[in-house]
């Protein structure tokens, strides 16, 4: 019996005669992603005086199923700039690449300049706006956060569509539901910007992180989180771990179960 792996699920030789493959297609018809299979959830991030905090979970769920615990989906692309990343892991892996032969490209210009975070996010939006002119669209959004080419904290969007969008406060996924009301109560526009402390913008993102965890299902608790300033650049922590959690407020919840009053 033939054990090969060109030979399974093909009738017997011996006892059907011949394999006929004539009538099977040598060639296919072009086909385009039409749905994210393993995804990855909310990417937040706030700017404060000095720069910007950006932070992302570490899963990676085919579907419903939490199947992939150690996906760092934010990229440092050098020190004034870094991406994170949320929708599809596949169409994020391709960014990468991307961006790796963009940052290439750039060490070894003789122009003797590097990109900032503003050129960075105008470069992706034209990726994206290509793809999706294509009726190839990459499926994800991504927040581009650093600093711009006066060195000011610089913090913007792009989706799948090619559609740009700026602010002191981005997320996306559910944290565009559950966390932006809470980054907006820090801060409320680009005036107050100014007001807010490195500290008070990581603990703002660190809390936020703490109720998706509590409330989007396809989330994790353990992170990565970035700061971006001037003196200090890129400072990444990839496996940070939630902390001070409590589930107390789960036994005031009615309406569920066999709870009835």
């Amino acid at each position: 019996m033939n054990h090969l792996p060109q030979a399974w699920g093909r009738p017997r030789d011996d006892v059907y005669g011949p394999y006929d493959a004539s009538y099977l297609q040598s060639s296919h018809p072009q086909t385009h992603t039409k749905q994210p299979i393993v995804t990855g959830t909310s990417v937040l991030a706030v700017k404060f005086k000095d720069g910007v905090v950006i932070a992302a979970d570490n899963l990676a769920s085919y579907g419903s199923l939490a199947r992939f615990t150690d996906v760092k989906r934010l990229r440092p692309f050098n020190s004034r700039a870094i991406i994170g990343i949320g929708g599809d892991v596949s169409d994020m892996q391709y960014i990468d690449r991307l961006l790796n032969s963009l940052d290439v490209t750039e060490n070894y210009s003789s122009a003797g300049h590097s990109l900032n975070a503003k050129n960075l996010h105008t470069y992706l939006s034209k990726v994206m706006y290509k793809r999706r002119s294509d009726i190839n669209p990459l499926w994800n959004q991504m927040l581009v956060a650093g600093l711009d080419g006066d060195d000011k904290p610089f913090l913007s969007s792009v989706d799948l569509l090619g559609t740009t969008f700026s602010s002191p406060t981005l997320a996306t996924g559910f944290g565009a539901h559950l966390a932006q009301p809470l980054l907006r109560k820090v801060v409320e526009d680009e005036n107050r910007v100014g007001e807010v402390s490195r500290e008070r913008a990581v603990e703002a993102i660190k809390e936020c992180m703490k109720v998706l965890f509590y409330r989007d299902a396809r989330s994790l608790d353990r992170y990565s989180i970035a700061v971006v300033t001037t003196e200090g650049g890129v400072e990444l922590k990839e496996d940070e771990q939630l902390e001070g959690q409590s589930w107390a407020f789960a036994e005031t919840i009615r309406g569920y179960g066999t709870q009835v009053n």
